[in-house]
């Protein structure tokens, strides 16, 4: 059963805070997944939650930190010295530990790393750190199991037993050459019910899917989704073997990825949270708005020059909300399935047959909402031929957004730009523009005005 935080155990906690109780409070806690007390520890006040954090041992500690928000992480790591810190990173795997120290200010950041008890994960974490965040090698820890292709299984077994002490999980069993080069992969089930002299260069599986250092994030995971992959190693210029990027490490990007995509479906032009300042918030979210004021401007003009033709025929008018709603789902809805095919690599450039697809399907729901609208105005205000002008009208303009929703991602994609900015404002403010100006175009050559 998932734990839930309740006020009961917070009003708990802090009266043994504000007593010292620490053995009260590590007999409360002590039993927690490290997850879970981040989560209690995001409900206290940062004295509170600084307090407990150094009332548990460091081999919790550790992975608490990692869970905390940003904020209280930056906070706690504030109060804590750069022995206190180093002390935490020492429980840690190299690529979260890499993640912290990134966060700390540059002074703080070598004070901790000299402070680092064991040499070999304080080079280790020296070397993640030249790496791009949003690379492989900026996502890769160094801990993994490796053996060479000219050890028997004997001498194998031996040198993984070594190995493996550093590592909490063995996903896999690279093989490398004298030069470390990565050659493939070991099964266990092979090296269980081989002799012990069989060389291990006769028995390793050689097809195996790696990425290179500099190789993006995103790409990672689309890799790792794409095969079914818990880890997959991590080579570099040369081929050599370096690290490793295990699941949870990419389910992590997904997320990030999904809520960077979201944002800036809604128009949120930088990656935000909802505790961030007021100020952070609001140069996020303006420059869209702003953008779609200067459109909407823009709008306001086109209906400004078709004045004498509403004045003249007065439900054009009237329908023009229903047409940029319209317009503009039909737009949205087109974009957000051209993009997820992009994320899922189901559609990677320009398809006719997809784009005659899409175009089929926006002309039917076009057909089928012109015809309703054509009913609803006959009926309504019996001008049969201005209702024929505003259905054909719509067609035409859930034809033009659905065309404008399938190619605008697609030339995003292919210029290096995020394609989920044409989910959101950008489509829905272009329509209003174009749509009107088709509309009203449209329905002046129906009437002959």
């Amino acid at each position: 059963m998932e734990f839930k935080v309740s006020k009961d155990l917070i009003q708990q906690l802090e009266e043994h805070i504000v007593k010292k109780n620490d053995k009260e409070l590590e007999i409360l806690l002590n039993d927690l997944h490290h997850a879970d007390i981040a989560e209690i520890l995001d409900e206290l006040d940062f004295d509170g939650a600084t307090y407990i954090f150094k009332v548990l041992d460091s081999d919790k500690t550790a992975e608490i930190l990692l869970e905390l928000e940003d904020d209280l992480r930056e906070n706690i790591l504030s109060r804590l010295s750069p022995k206190e810190i180093a002390e935490e990173l020492d429980e840690l795997e190299t690529n979260d530990a890499a993640d912290i120290i990134a966060e700390l200010s540059q002074d703080i950041k070598a004070e901790v790393i000299s402070e680092l008890n064991d040499v070999e994960h304080a080079k280790d974490i020296v070397e993640l750190l030249r790496y791009d965040e949003n690379t492989a090698g900026g996502l890769m820890g160094k801990e993994l199991v490796k053996v060479n292709e000219n050890w028997n299984v004997l001498t194998c077994v031996k040198e993984m037993r070594i190995q493996a002490e550093n590592v909490s999980r063995v996903h896999s069993i690279y093989v490398v050459d004298d030069e470390n080069r990565l050659k493939g992969r070991l099964s266990l089930k092979d090296l269980l019910t081989t002799s012990t002299k069989t060389q291990i260069g006769d028995i390793y599986i050689r097809k195996l899917n790696f990425v290179n250092v500099d190789t993006e994030d995103v790409e990672v995971a689309r890799i790792m989704q794409k095969y079914d992959l818990e880890a997959i190693p991590v080579v570099d210029e040369l081929g050599r073997l370096v690290g490793r990027i295990t699941i949870d490490d990419i389910v992590d990007v997904i997320k990030d990825e999904a809520d960077k995509d979201y944002q800036l479906a809604a128009g949120i032009t930088q990656d935000v949270e909802s505790n961030d300042s007021v100020l952070e918030l609001t140069k996020a979210r303006l420059p869209w708005l702003l953008i779609g004021m200067v459109i909407e401007i823009v709008a306001s003009f086109v209906l400004k020059g078709n004045e004498a033709t509403f004045q003249r025929y007065s439900t054009l008018i009237i329908f023009v909300p229903l047409l940029s709603a319209t317009a503009g789902n039909i737009g949205v809805q087109a974009s957000a399935i051209v993009v997820q095919g992009l994320a899922n690599g189901t559609l990677k450039e320009f398809s006719r047959g997809y784009f005659s697809k899409e175009i089929t399907v926006s002309m039917i729901s076009g057909t089928i909402i012109s015809l309703l609208l054509l009913g609803y105005h006959s009926i309504m205000y019996q001008q049969y031929l201005v209702g024929m002008a505003i259905s054909i009208s719509m067609i035409v303009v859930i034809l033009f957004a659905a065309t404008l929703g399938t190619l605008v991602p697609l030339f995003l994609h292919k210029n290096k730009i995020d394609p989920a900015i044409a989910t959101g404002p950008f489509i829905t403010t272009t329509n209003d523009v174009f749509g009107i100006m088709l509309y009203f175009g449209v329905a002046k050559l129906i009437l002959g005005f």
